[in-house]
């Protein structure tokens, strides 16, 4: 198997950006600095990336998780907070797809094919993406408008999204938010862009694929039709 298959078979990343790892001296081939693009892994070679050994997994597995807060979008963490794939319950190394804020809860994907992982990623793959959002104040019609319109969440003007309020409580209002692109921090940018930090924040659907009565914590595995789904955006 070439050296950027093998790699991408192991869930890392895809077979270009493995490429890229290569020629930037990441990869290791029984200890040695591996910098041939067209290597072929041999039985018994140890490959490492970034320091860590890797082994191709023969099975692909595809998650949906409902991250709870205090949890870390990553596979590690350097202060030891919990990190998502904690909350996996296969011993089969996975990755999330895309990102979500230590304390913003909801809709996450996880797998180790890689391929699949690095394409939903890329710009070009604009999911909807929609958030349950708790905002300090009483956010008006006016000020949902030009959420739906596009603000200037510092130099980057949002594309229009659309904008339900739910209800308002006393001090807060709940709303539900589907934006088309993926700033960081996006949702929690626009709502301070209108004076209304958000206080709470939740993605409850990607796509066609929801969230659903999945609790806090809890993960399930897509079905096939959700992973052709994927497969085909």
């Amino acid at each position: 198997m070439r050296i950027n298959q093998y790699i991408a078979s192991a869930g890392i990343t895809s077979r270009r950006k493995a490429d890229d790892m290569i020629a930037e001296g990441r990869v290791r081939i029984n200890g040695e600095v591996m910098k041939i693009q067209g290597y072929h892994v041999q039985d018994g070679d140890i490959v490492e990336v970034d320091g860590v050994r890797i082994e191709p997994e023969q099975k692909k597995v595809y998650y949906l998780l409902n991250k709870p807060a205090g949890y870390v979008t990553s596979t590690a963490d350097k202060e030891g907070r919990p990190v998502v794939t904690d909350l996996v319950p296969d011993h089969i190394r996975v990755f999330p797809v895309g990102r979500l804020d230590y304390n913003t809860t909801g809709l996450l994907i996880l797998t180790n094919d890689g391929e699949l992982a690095n394409k939903l990623m890329h710009p070009s793959h604009g999911f909807d993406k929609k958030y349950l959002v708790r905002a300090a104040g009483i956010v008006t019609l006016k000020e949902a408008k030009l959420l739906e319109n596009g603000v200037d969440i510092g130099g980057f003007i949002t594309s229009p999204s659309e904008v339900d309020l739910i209800r308002h409580d006393r001090n807060s209002t709940v709303a539900e938010i589907t934006i088309h692109e993926g700033k960081n921090r996006q949702v929690r940018r626009m709502f301070k862009a209108i004076g209304h930090p958000v206080l709470e924040l939740s993605r409850i659907g990607l796509g066609n694929l929801s969230i659903g009565r999945l609790a806090p914590g809890q993960c399930r595995k897509l079905s096939p039709a959700e992973v052709s789904y994927l497969k085909r955006i």
